[in-house]
């Protein structure tokens, strides 16, 4: 048994508490999860079930889509509401006009600050570590991508919108930059993960609908974009040996009888393939 399932994780439930309840539900130790959703978030959750999970870093998981809420008026030392408000702007005065054009400087490649809250490693500690601490790290900044954002509704102070954006973009951070280009403060209200590469949630179960049994494993191979090799001699390849082929992907998914065998790599120097990760 290996393949994906999607879940619809609920709030106040961590990404590892859904690794849980799978991991007892399918009776397998070997349990994993593309990309954590913080506990007050909610929304698709995509879970690797066994041999699955050596595939993790070969996924086209890259582009990730949410609809968030962002309330202006107030700062907390969390980015969200959860966190303790350590600012406020009573003004809250909110041109509405600039907002659709706020939200579009966004695009494209830009620099961002993680959270204080972040599970980022500065020095060998997790940057939440030095917050609960009251310590104070420079965080440096990380290269992100925002490829579509729009305005859903702004109603009360708050602002619906909808992005899709790069792996490793920070929503809580997102939120903060566009109340300061808007002339105030803000902080992320909630938070719903909608798709993941080509993965949407209304494809995904709940936690309840898993616990009855009621899944469906898809498919690793599905997940991955590398040019596919079928190959007849599956012990060279799991042996590691070195294949000459005739290919001009530096990048190569090896497999048989349409199952993962392993990744293979393209070394110039000897103008062969070399194993890098075997997927059996």
């Amino acid at each position: 048994m290996q393949g994906l399932i999607l879940i619809n994780k609920p709030q106040d439930m961590t990404s590892f508490d859904v690794v849980a309840v799978v991991r007892k539900t399918l009776n397998i130790k070997k349990i994993g999860h593309a990309g954590t959703l913080d506990p007050n978030a909610e929304g698709l959750l995509i879970i690797l079930v066994d041999k699955a999970t050596k595939a993790l870093p070969f996924l086209a998981l890259n582009r990730k889509t949410y609809l968030a809420q962002l309330r202006f008026g107030i700062k907390t030392n969390t980015g969200d509401i959860w966190g303790d408000v350590i600012d406020r702007d009573e003004s809250l005065n909110i041109d509405e006009s600039k907002i659709d054009r706020v939200l579009k400087s966004f695009l494209g490649i830009t620099k961002q600050t993680p959270p204080k809250v972040s599970a980022i490693s500065i020095k060998g500690k997790r940057l939440y570590e030095y917050a609960r601490a009251n310590i104070d790290v420079e965080i440096p900044e990380r290269e992100i991508e925002i490829f579509n954002i729009e305005k859903i509704a702004y109603e009360e102070g708050v602002l619906t919108f909808k992005v899709e954006c790069s792996s490793g973009t920070y929503i809580r951070s997102l939120c903060e930059d566009i109340a300061i280009k808007l002339d105030t403060l803000g902080t992320m209200q909630a938070l719903t993960r909608t798709s993941i590469g080509q993965y949407q949630i209304e494809d995904a179960i709940d936690i309840t609908t898993l616990r009855n049994g009621d899944y469906r494993l898809l498919p690793v191979i599905d997940a991955i974009e590398l040019d596919k090799v079928e190959v007849e001699n599956v012990v060279d390849v799991k042996n590691g040996k070195t294949l000459n082929l005739k290919h001009t992907s530096d990048e190569i998914l090896i497999t048989h009888q349409n199952e993962l065998i392993a990744v293979y790599h393209y070394r110039e120097e000897d103008g062969l393939y070399h194993c890098v990760r075997g997927l059996w």
